[in-house]
């Protein structure tokens, strides 16, 4: 009731109309509160207790310390125009039917030029081709030359130097310097300038550097390079980068990497799925074309409709995982590519066999080795340390039946030089035992909710699982709330099951969210060429990777309201003990709208009075986060009172919680 209606009552001195005016008022008030809690909160008192018990004494079995972990692949741009900070686009001027990807021709003035694709000469042999410009008329207040567009723009902060360089040649050496801009699309003003000098006939690489002032962070901006003189002037492997993670040359976007630092992965499966085999065995993942100076590395044909760059080889791959302290999980090209094209098993294979020891001797070799000699020249002397090699991708999918003679293959010869290596199968094999098989999961909430389960029944007796692939698809390009719960769900029993399943990666990781980016949904990281965002799955891998323990202990969960009889199970728990720090991590989610009273029992354990309470919730199964609001949903942390052998909770509906006590 406006209280502008109850003062003037009180002027008219209407007693009986001031308390009825003050009861509507109240009672106004008070259905206005209540509509605003959460549909759980409401109905919280009317709600069971159920009763968690935990006998943090009695452990069950050990926790994988590599349970959590990253897979990714070169797919919505994850890496082009994703984590390698490389901000050219098309940088060694491929074209189609329409002419050069992404280049544009620049005239200022009444300059005049055209440009066009020269296959007659490159840098390299890996680069044999090159962007033709040629300049008719041009001085140096009417400067000719190209532009690039980068990846939907180009990123551009203040006060930031940015490194880039080209390999270039001329007609005549008295073609002039080449002016190179960063250049704001919509005022025309370059916000970074350098000229580059000494262009002549032969080839040669150029570097040069732009720095910023003050301005106004932002992608729409665009790369110029120019001249200001008539002639014929060739470019190839045109690069700029921003500051890279750890100051990495050739490396990769801060933020992202800062992303990833946060879920705390124990390994990297790489070069990941689809983007390891191809569409064809021609465009496979060539680790060896990979690996050396950019001009070296010829480019390919990834599965998903791009060309790669090949700018993230083999060595940023393990470089990689150095900086985010990552076990390496290397997977090798097997014989089989996507189109069902394949290679059979025995004197066919065995070149890709011996292609495989190559790289594993690339990671782990020392120096007095071929190719632990070749990493070294590459920059990097020391060896990788290796423990999981997985032989191929997805073969359950080849029709030609030859996975198991292919597999056999790869392991007998790995295995005779490399004993200690674990290998891994991509799918179940009759006539054999693999040290580990990869499991591939991509489902609905609904599924996961339903058989979170699947890994208490799996025979210990068989071989060790790798959930390599995982996630539940609601959402785009990101998954909203409802796939967090499903993925929260799901990771509770991989906890309950890490004796088995040692290593498991959500996928895909990472998506370029603009208009032709996406290739495949729901994806765990958003970001454009200035921003980047988390979804709700992250933040729910987040919290599970930053707090899991060494071991399982006794528990069981009795009277739960939100499991209804008969149907899907909406309420889900994991606890994990860490015995070095002493610290007990009780996950609980709760994918029902209705809050759950929980009684959680701790017989004999001595515990802190206050742990911590780390939280995500939502009004919603559609809320999300998006690029422009990046952190509508994001973990709350706060102070847990009252703990004790005894601890009463309620977990809201819709939450994602994680319980941290602290054992005296």
């Amino acid at each position: 009731m406006p209280l502008f209606i109850l003062g003037r009552h009180l002027f008219e001195g209407d007693l009986g109309m001031i308390k009825k005016t003050f009861a509507q008022g109240v009672a106004l008030m008070m259905s206005a509160l209540i509509a605003c809690i959460p549909v759980g909160a409401q109905t919280a008192t009317k709600l069971t207790t159920a009763k968690l018990t935990i006998h943090a004494d009695q452990p069950v079995s050990k926790v994988s310390p590599t349970l959590y972990g990253l897979m990714t692949e070169e797919i919505n741009y994850s890496y082009d125009g994703g984590l390698y900070a490389e901000m050219v686009r098309n940088r060694t001027f491929g074209g189609d039917w329409s002419g050069i990807l992404h280049w544009v021709l620049l005239e200022y003035g009444s300059a005049q030029a055209k440009i066009g694709e020269d296959r007659a000469t490159g840098p390299s042999k890996a680069l044999g081709h090159s962007l033709k410009i040629e300049v008719s008329k041009a001085d140096a207040e009417n400067q000719a030359g190209v532009l690039n567009v980068g990846y939907w723009g180009m990123a551009v902060r203040p006060e930031t130097t940015y490194k880039g360089s080209f390999f270039a040649k001329a007609d005549s050496a008295e073609m002039g310097p080449v002016t190179v801009a960063l250049v704001n699309n919509q005022s025309g003003k370059a916000e970074g300038k350098a000229t580059v000098t000494g262009v002549g006939t032969e080839w040669k690489q150029f570097e040069f550097t732009l720095k910023t002032g003050a301005l106004e962070a932002s992608a729409q901006n665009h790369l110029e390079l120019s001249v200001g003189h008539a002639g014929t002037l060739w470019l190839s492997l045109v690069s700029l980068f921003p500051p890279t993670y750890h100051d990495r040359p050739n490396g990769f976007r801060v933020d992202l990497m800062e992303k990833m630092a946060a879920m705390h992965p124990q390994f990297l499966r790489f070069p990941g799925g689809n983007y390891l085999e191809g569409n064809h065995i021609s465009e496979r993942f060539d680790w060896k074309k990979t690996i050396g100076p950019l001009v070296d590395r010829p480019t390919h044909m990834s599965p998903w409709g791009y060309r790669s760059t090949d700018g993230m080889g083999l060595l940023e791959f393990l470089e990689w995982c150095e900086d985010l302290k990552m076990r390496p999980l290397l997977a090798v090209y097997a014989g089989y590519s996507l189109s069902q094209e394949h290679v059979k098993p025995g004197p066919d294979l065995e070149p890709y066999v011996q292609d495989a020891l190559d790289e594993i001797e690339y990671v782990t070799g020392g120096t007095d080795t071929k190719w632990g000699a070749e990493r070294a020249k590459d920059g990097h002397p020391e060896p990788f340390k290796l423990t999981y090699v997985e032989i191929g991708n997805e073969d359950n999918f080849d029709h030609s039946g030859s996975y198991e003679g292919r597999y056999a293959q790869f392991y007998k010869a790995i295995k005779a030089k490399y004993p200690e290596l674990q290998l891994i199968a991509t799918m179940p094999l009759k006539g054999m035992k693999p040290d580990m098989v990869d499991d591939h999961y991509y489902v609905r909430a609904q599924e996961f909710f339903k058989d979170q389960t699947h890994y208490d029944k799996i025979d210990r007796n068989g071989p060790k699982i790798f959930v390599g692939e995982w996630a539940t698809r609601e959402g785009a390009p990101t998954p909203n709330f409802g796939a967090a719960l499903g993925d929260a769900a799901w990771m509770t029993g991989l906890e309950r099951n890490s004796d088995l399943v040692v290593m498991a990666s959500y996928a895909p990781l990472l998506t370029n969210v603009n208009p032709g980016g996406l290739q495949w949904d729901t994806d765990l990281i958003g970001y454009d060429a200035l921003r980047s965002y988390g979804s709700p799955s992250y933040y729910a891998q987040v919290m599970f990777g930053s707090y899991l323990g060494s071991e399982t202990p006794a528990t069981k969960l009795e009277g739960v309201d939100a499991v209804p009889d008969g149907g899907v199970p909406k309420f889900f728990y994991s606890v994990t003990r860490d015995a070095a720090k002493k610290k007990l991590y009780v996950k609980l989610v709760n994918a029902s709208t209705t809050a759950q009273a929980l009684e959680i029992e701790l017989p004999g354990a001595k515990l802190a009075a206050d742990g911590k309470l780390v939280a995500l919730h939502a009004h919603s199964t559609q809320s999300t986060n998006t690029i422009d609001h990046p952190t509508q949903l994001v973990p709350a942390e706060s102070v847990l009172h009252g703990v004790g052998e005894k601890i009463s909770h309620t977990v809201p509906g819709l939450s994602i919680e994680v319980l941290v006590l602290e054992e005296k």
